[in-house]
């Protein structure tokens, strides 16, 4: 019967076994290595013994490493990771390791004689009695705990055994599981690091829970916050609404087929802001230690899909500027015979430079210029500057005539046709107002357009929208409109022959050039002009311009302006020979002589014919006495004789 020592010896030991199993409950893994040191200084305490250590077996050197030991006072240390080889202890190693017997003995002749190598050892040592216990995982041997004695014999109670190799059990599970989470926290930090590397967030979704487990990564794209618990649930929320059904459905469709899945979808920020994600993933049934989950990778699009979007509209607008390349080549080898007439213009007159002063400030903009003027001012030539000074100069001006048209054509080369729209369309054509798409078009002669069209054009010029003749689709047209006419538009909108609303539309800047009888200072670098471009078509080259012929042309009232200019200069370079130019005039009705007529009527024809030149201005510079070459009183004279009279107004 066991006295009431040995019962309290006991109760003691079981006390201390049971307060050491309870501090490795949830101990974390940074405190687990001085928590089984303290754990064997308590059995060292109990034992009133000098070392215990646990040691871990090494199969591939025939040895045992010491991973942790406690000491009594004085006793001579062994360091950790010391590796004890089999050679010292044969016996014992092998009846420890693969026989998973306990060494125990009070003294060490105890021990059989076949242990006599260990023996050596152990007296070697300083160990007189000594308590080895292997701790089975796995049906193996992998640690054992070594308790030495070294001053003191000690008997070891058999009653202890199974409760100190219960507590080795609890230290080899503990540094299995801390193993474990390292193992598996250094697999996450590789993959998170891959992961991360790849712009890439990694997710698991547990079936069970709808719990949800996500990387930094995958919070930071769906500026989930750090600390917040996140689910199933609450991804849903994230996502944008109209893809939320298909997440659900393609979640589903993996957990029935366990096929990889892939999903582009959207996720709302807290911002309000829009991103477009990438989903794959593959799910896993469950298992003894895991559930059904589903695992996979997310990865931020939204670059890719912002440049997928601009692809297409490059893609769009490629393809529609080679269809506009296309008819604007239709429509320049119609255009390529044409002459445009001046190279430039000439501006040494005031009135011009004040006219292109008004020119540079509206080329700029994209609002609509009426341009006014006489026949042969220049109106093309004034429209194409405007352009080539605007934003719009990279693509080329479209012209239309709209006096050169019969109405019932004008609306189909404005607004174009689809094939069929009436007899005779058997093809699809493209308007002037399609080829001109972000650039400019010149109507001139805009007032002779037909009454009903200017209503479709005011429309164009308001909305920017229109259909095709034969077409119910309407079209939309980015185009600056630039008219010209040699009407007084006013009076045409008083006598019901221009629509109001139209002249208003057109006339934002307008402007109106001077004819060429009201700046003569412009007619000899005009001459000079076309001598140039006429030179090498004609094969001929002037050097000289006689004065009195060039006086001739500044007097004369030019009722075509600069285009009849241009004809009258090429048709004196055909007549004239060597570097000479003789250039005229042309003859006025008044100058022209019947042969009937007698002097006096000849010379009354020719002072008229100056008089009404002149504006009826007798005297000063460009007065009518200067151009006959006569004195003031001479030619008043020569008028009361010939009878002639200042018209009353």
């Amino acid at each position: 019967m066991k006295t009431i020592a040995e019962i309290s010896e006991r109760l003691r030991f079981e006390q201390m076994i049971s307060d050491l199993s309870a501090r490795f409950i949830n101990l974390p893994s940074e405190q687990l290595d001085s928590e089984i040191e303290n754990a064997l200084g308590n059995v060292l305490d109990f034992f009133q013994v000098d070392r215990c250590g646990l040691l871990h077996t090494l199969p591939d050197k025939d040895a045992w490493q010491i991973t942790h030991v406690a000491y009594a006072e004085n006793t001579a240390r062994v360091p950790k990771s010391t590796d004890l080889p089999r050679s010292i202890n044969p016996w014992a190693y092998d009846k420890l390791t693969k026989e998973g017997e306990v060494i125990a003995f009070a003294r060490v002749a105890d021990m059989p004689d076949e242990a006599h190598v260990d023996k050596q050892t152990w007296i070697e040592w300083g160990i007189r009695s000594n308590l080895t216990i292997p701790i089975l995982r796995r049906e193996s041997v992998v640690h054992i705990i070594a308790i030495n004695a070294l001053r003191n014999e000690r008997v070891w109670p058999t009653e202890f055994i199974p409760r100190l190799q219960m507590l080795g059990e609890i230290f080899v599970t503990a540094l299995e599981r801390r193993e474990a989470e390292l193992t598996l926290r250094d697999s996450e930090e590789r993959l998170s690091l891959a992961a991360a590397s790849a712009e890439a967030g990694l997710w698991v979704i547990f079936t069970d829970t709808g719990r949800l487990w996500a990387t930094d990564q995958l919070r930071e794209i769906f500026q989930f916050s750090p600390d917040e618990d996140l689910s199933f649930e609450r991804f849903l929320e994230a996502i944008y609404p109209d893809d939320r059904e298909s997440a659900r459905e393609t979640l589903a469709r993996c957990l029935q087929t366990r096929d990889l899945i892939r999903l582009e979808y959207r996720i709302v920020l807290p911002d309000g802001g829009v991103r477009w994600i990438v989903s794959r993933g593959r799910s896993f049934p469950a298992t003894t230690v895991q559930p059904e989950r589903v695992m996979g990778v997310a990865i931020d699009i939204t670059e890719r899909k912002a440049m997928e979007a601009r692809l297409r509209e490059q893609l769009a607008e490629i393809q529609q500027l080679k269809q506009q390349l296309e008819q604007e080549t239709i429509y320049l080898r119609d255009e390529i015979m044409l002459q445009h007439g001046h190279e430039g213009i000439i501006n040494r007159s005031t009135s011009m430079k004040q006219v292109l002063a008004r020119v540079e400030q509206v080329a700029v903009t994209d609002a609509t210029v009426l341009l006014s003027g006489e026949t042969g001012t220049g109106k093309e030539l004034l429209a194409r500057t405007i352009h080539n000074l605007s934003n719009r100069k990279e693509r080329s001006l479209v012209t239309i005539n709209c006096a050169a048209l019969p109405p019932t054509l004008i609306e189909s080369e404005l607004f174009g046709r689809e094939k069929g729209a009436y007899t005779g369309a058997l093809t699809r054509m493209a308007g002037r107002f399609e080829v001109a798409h972000r650039s400019t078009l010149f109507l001139d002669e805009v007032a002779e357009l037909p009454i009903d069209l200017q209503a479709k054009l005011l429309r164009v010029l308001e909305e920017g929208r229109f259909e095709r003749l034969g077409s119910t689709q309407p079209l939309q047209v980015d185009v600056r409109i630039i008219a010209a006419t040699n009407r007084d538009l006013a009076k045409e909108v008083a006598d019901g022959r221009f629509r109001s609303d139209l002249y208003y539309r057109l006339s934002v800047f307008p402007l109106s050039i001077p004819p060429l009888r009201e700046r003569p200072e412009d007619i000899p670098p005009l001459v000079w002009m076309f001598v140039k471009q006429n030179e090498k078509k004609l094969g001929k080259r002037i050097d000289h311009i006689p004065r009195r012929k060039m006086d001739a042309l500044k007097r004369y009232t030019w009722p075509g302006n600069a285009r009849e200019l241009r004809n009258i200069v090429e048709h004196a370079m055909i007549t004239s020979s060597g570097g000479r130019l003789d250039v005229n005039p042309p003859m006025r009705e008044s100058q022209k002589v019947s042969f009937t007529d007698t002097l006096a009527d000849v010379e009354r024809k020719h002072i008229l014919g100056v008089l009404a030149q002149t504006g009826w201005r007798v005297t000063g510079k460009n007065g009518a006495a200067e151009i006959l070459g006569l004195k003031r009183t001479t030619l008043q004279a020569r008028m009361r004789k010939l009878g002639i009279k200042r018209p009353t107004p």
